[in-house]
């Protein structure tokens, strides 16, 4: 049971899914394709935590015993996932990307580990992050230096590094990461993959934060739709999740006649941090004009984000950073990436009033983006100012002081409970992908994947997906 045409590992969940009804394809040969994939890929790129063969094709091997008794068990039984390394799964260590955590074995699964066990995903591996998820690239004192498969030269970026290098390289077709202030839109739009960050409690996730999401990261907007039917289901671990909706999440696939009279914003400038990049910029009017033929009407905004909400809001994370660094012992302390401790015990000398300025800047930024979004139905931009930077740094200034100058595009949507997708639109002159950002209105998912699909019927012919040293 083979298919003649494409490789197992980088056939499509729903392809998948497909065949294992026709009894095509089994999850075992898909899972053993899969594996020996990653053992091609992973000495360079270093993207898999606890990846465990053996325990994996078990999981196969029980997909393929209920196929073929016609009983699957859910709407992803036998299709490869992997899993961020923050998202627990019973039993496992989460080390965080830092070796200064203990590793204590986790005693239940997160809610999306749970949704996609019970819906009989075979779970590969778990997947690379920086220190406690505080870096855009896939830097860590735990796991080895994570790598971009477009440029063994990049990162990947961050935090949800591995996922996004995983979903690049064809480590399956399903994965999945967190975001907190860019963290899944910042790697994909970096890795040529899509990823939605959903409004703020449409994946239930443990623990919930303000702004922290857990959401797909995919080779296409079919799979990150597949993936919402399944990770949305309620889990009432998850004290700020919204209401379960029964949305229609196959209805994502609209055709291009969707854009027609849809009002979009068009935002070129973040208003804080770097500057856009020249390459990056016409990518993006590229695409803004791709949408406008197909009868959107694109309209240009202004910038809404400051460099004072920026500061505050990075400011106020470095301070949590701090405590959380301080109740370590020094011992421990010491093991953090000497960049994650300089930026957090930066935040030392800072009085209460400043540190509560400083947070109020999330509440700003909250208001200047609904406000600024308000008059759209969707809103386009960059997902970075730039592509992705070399694997070594930790962030693009490789400065503490300055460390958050490239998320001034992503978020504000962490902030103000919007869901944002990234989704590639073009490539820099040496074959760097380029991030197209989308943002809905807040519970707008579905909008937000069928603008998405729209946009992917629309581009431009893909290059193919970069393939392992020989």
């Amino acid at each position: 049971m083979s298919n003649a045409t494409t490789p197992l590992h980088e056939l499509s969940a729903a392809s998948l899914i497909d065949a294992y009804r026709r009894r095509a394809l089994s999850p075992v040969e898909v899972a053993q394709s899969v594996l020996a994939h990653i053992e091609r890929w992973e000495p360079q790129l270093c993207a898999s935590y606890l990846l465990r063969p053996e325990h994996a094709l078990a999981q196969a091997r029980a997909s393929e015993a209920r196929w073929q008794q016609g009983k699957p068990c859910g709407a992803l039984d036998g299709v490869p996932v992997t899993l961020k390394e923050n998202l627990a799964t019973e039993g496992d260590p989460m080390p965080l990307g830092t070796s200064a955590t203990d590793l204590t074995p986790a005693v239940a699964h997160s809610p999306p580990a749970a949704r996609l066990r019970e819906a009989g995903a075979v779970m590969v591996c778990k997947t690379t992050m920086p220190d406690y998820g505080m870096l855009s690239s896939g830097l860590s004192s735990f796991h080895a230096l994570a790598r971009n498969p477009w440029d063994l030269s990049k990162t990947p970026g961050g935090s949800s590094a591995g996922a996004a290098a995983a979903a690049a390289a064809g480590y399956g077709p399903l994965h999945i990461g967190t975001d907190i202030g860019g963290s899944l839109r910042l790697p994909a739009g970096w890795c040529g993959i899509y990823s939605l960050k959903p409004s703020l409690g449409r994946i239930p996730i443990d623990p919930p934060y303000t702004g922290r999401a857990a959401g797909p990261m995919t080779r296409s907007v079919a799979d990150a739709a597949l993936m919402m039917q399944v990770l949305t289901l309620p889990d009432a671990r998850d004290s700020m999740s919204l209401p379960f909706q029964a949305i229609a999440w196959p209805a994502f696939d609209q055709d291009v006649s969707l854009l027609r009279g849809l009002k979009i914003g068009l935002l070129l400038e973040a208003g804080c941090g770097l500057a856009v990049e020249p390459e990056v910029k016409a990518a993006i009017e590229h695409a803004a004009r791709l949408l406008e033929r197909a009868g959107a009407i694109i309209e240009p905004m202004a910038p809404f984000m400051t460099q004072t909400m920026l500061d505050g809001m990075d400011h106020a994370w470095r301070m949590r950073s701090h405590m959380d660094l301080a109740a370590l012992p020094a011992a421990k302390k010491a093991l953090v990436l000497p960049y994650i401790q300089q930026w957090a015990d930066s935040a030392a000398h800072l009085t209460g009033t400043q540190v509560f300025t400083a947070y109020s800047q999330f509440h700003a930024t909250r208001l200047a983006s609904v406000r600024a979004c308000a008059a759209f139905d969707f809103v386009i931009s960059p997902t970075s100012p730039m592509p992705a930077f070399a694997a070594e740094l930790p962030s693009p200034t490789n400065d503490p002081l300055r460390p958050l100058e490239h998320i001034g595009f992503t978020v504000p949507y962490n902030m103000s409970e919007q869901p944002a997708a990234s989704i590639n639109c073009g490539y820099t002159r040496s074959g760097l992908p380029i991030g197209l950002q989308i943002a809905g209105k807040r519970f707008d998912d579905l909008g937000v994947l069928q603008v998405s699909r729209a946009f992917e019927l629309l581009r431009d012919p893909q290059r193919p997906w970069p393939q392992p040293p020989v």
